[in-house]
Order: C-alpha cells, then structure tokens, then sequence
C-alpha cells in the first residue's frame, strides 16, 4: 500500500486551520507513525463564522484560498469538520445489520427523536459496539444528525475557495481521533475544546465516544465581557483577558476585568462540570479519569487548575502531535506553544486515513 496524504480542514470562528498528514501503509494504526507534512492557519473577519457555522462564505472562501498560497498544500481534497449547537448527537440501539444498512434505515427508526424534519437533517450512525438480549441482537452507537444547511455552508465556502471537500465529519469525533492515543487511548477521558464561540465535549471509555455535548460557550464570549466591562476593543479586551486570568489576584484598577472573566468562566466550567455530573449518574462505576484541554480558550491562564477544582478531577493539555513524525515542511517551531490547536484538523485527517 503506497503512502496516502490528507488534508483536514477546521473552520473556525477565528480562524481557518488546516493540517496535513502522510500516512504509510496500513494507515493511522500502521507500524510507521503519520507524518505532519503542513499545518497553517489564517485568521477570518470577525462574524464570517458565527457559532460554527459560516455566515459570510466569500469571506471564509478568501481566507481559505490565502492559507492555501501561504501553506503551499498540494492538494485540494479536504476533509471537513462540523460542530455546533445545530448538531445533534445521541446514543442509539437499533437491530443489528451491516453499517451501510443501518444508515439507510435511520430516516425511517430516529424521526421522532429529532427536533428537526428528518428530510432537514443529514444522518449518521458511529458504531460503539453489540449485544445479544431478549430483542435478539443489536447494534449500538452514536447517532449524528445536522441541520443540513450548517453542513452545505461550510461546503459551499470551501468549494468557493476551489476546495474539493472529499467528507464531512463531526469535530467530536475528530478530537477523539486526535487525542485518544498512548495512555489516554485505555482510560476514561473527558476530551474538552474550548473554541471560541462553542466549547466541544467529548467523553470516551477506553477510545470509544460515551456522551458528545456542545455548549454554547467559549473564549470569545470572555474576550466580549471583558470588552464591555472596560469599553476598550476586542483586541485589547484578548491581550488583558490574556494577562488576568482566571483565579489570581489582582490590582483593584483591573477587577472590573477579572469580575467580567469570572462571570463567564463560571458558567462554562459549571456546564461542563454538569456535562461530567451526567455521564457518571449514567454510567455508575465508571468515573471520569483525566481530563484532557484543547482549543484556543483552555490557553487562558488558570483555566486547567480552575476547571480541576471545580470538577475534583487531574486536567492536562491536549498534544495531537504526540506520537506523530513532523517533517520540516510543518515548520514546527510556528506550532510549539499552539499544539491543541492543531487537534481538530489532524484528527480530521485521521478519519478518512481509518
């Protein structure tokens, strides 16, 4: 099997991010270790993505046709992530048949589980596993359903940019992909991406997905409070959001700042200490063993320490790159310091490459 390259593409609410990896023959679970050939990002105009979704596709397609000059990928073909509040995704048992059947027959088993018109929605089914009892046996998984407009969005931006998108995936799942490897790949982990605008949470047993939840919540809304609390721009409301944190003292010229961080801060960590709550009065027994931070809000200083004492849990920071090979063209140096966010793109890379 000759080496295959691919290209996952991450549209951001900030920024365009795409990561190249070279698999060798047997693909990610090959005796070789994938290759980051490229990564690049490239900021987009403030409100182009809104909650994950592409509101401005020219926008996003010049940002998109700029990272591809400047990262000099040699393909067009990219695989594409979702993930907001319009996904929906759920856990499900049905009858077991092979997987290209069980997809085929979702339109007619999970209509009235969906808070949309099935014919609104695109359908997935990610399989977790099977059992045998009284119904015979059955298969069970994770049910993925998007509004199909979010998808074409994305889509249809990526094409104005002269992309081939070749997939569409769900970003949960490429964060898994991404992340669950080495230890972490034989514990249980909450993986936890704190975008800008949506934070992605992602519960595994053992690499395999238990509960996704996206919370409406993420560094931009920190950045805007703090924008609001001091009348001062988003940029300078980033830098001094940046130099406050989360949990330090501070001077009382600044508090106004820091009451503006905590506010937010709270509520997101309250959501997904609530997200943890949930999953273990599901799965008794089954508790929470590390959780890992990605996503260009878990950079904000004191958020890993804050997030552990409210959960009563170990957190560490995400690296999608360990256990990869980076070769020279990924310029590592631009990426040292940046790793989680790398995360989606490389694991989006992973699925096509499965």
């Amino acid at each position: 099997m000759a080496n295959t390259r691919v290209i996952g593409l991450d549209i951001g609410t900030t920024a365009v991010r795409a990561a190249e990896l070279e698999f060798g023959a047997g693909g990610p679970k090959g005796k070789t270790p994938p290759t980051l050939v490229r990564y690049g990002e490239v900021a987009v105009p403030l409100g182009a993505v809104r909650d994950g979704e592409v509101i401005q596709p020219e926008s996003v397609a010049t940002a998109l046709r700029q990272l591809w000059s400047q990262t000099k990928f040699e393909s067009k073909d990219v695989i594409l992530g979702v993930g907001n509040q319009r996904v929906l995704v759920r856990e499900l048992e049905v009858p077991w048949m092979p997987l290209a059947q069980i997809k085929e027959s979702l339109p007619y088993q999970v209509g009235e589980m969906l808070p949309m018109a099935v014919d609104d929605a695109l359908l997935d089914f990610y399989p977790t596993g099977e059992s045998d009892g009284q119904q015979g046996r059955q298969a069970r998984g994770m049910l993925v359903a998007a509004q199909r407009d979010t998808v074409t969005a994305n889509v249809l931006a990526a094409e104005g940019a002269g992309l081939h998108p070749q997939m569409v995936d769900l970003n949960a799942f490429a964060l898994l992909r991404a992340l669950a490897r080495g230890d972490l790949a034989n514990a249980t982990v909450a993986f936890v991406d704190v975008g800008a605008t949506i934070t992605t949470v992602v519960i595994a047993a053992r690499g395999v997905p238990r509960l996704v939840r996206s919370l409406p919540s993420g560094g931009q809304q920190v950045t805007n409070a703090v924008a609001t609390a001091r009348g001062i721009s988003a940029p300078e409301a980033e830098a001094l959001k940046r130099e406050i944190g989360i949990g330090y003292a501070v001077s009382p010229d600044r508090q106004d700042a820091a009451e503006a961080i905590g506010h937010v801060v709270r509520g997101l960590v309250e959501s997904v200490r609530n997200t943890f709550v949930y999953y273990a009065g599901n799965n008794p027994g089954a508790g929470i063993d590390v959780v890992v931070l990605s996503g260009g809000g878990s950079h904000l200083p004191g958020f890993g320490q804050y997030l552990s004492s409210a959960s009563r849990l170990p957190v560490t920071l995400a690296d999608p790159l360990a256990g990869l090979r980076t070769a020279k063209t990924a310029r590592r140096d631009q990426i040292t310091g940046r790793e989680s966010f790398v995360a989606l793109p490389v694991g989006l890379a992973y699925g096509v490459a499965a």
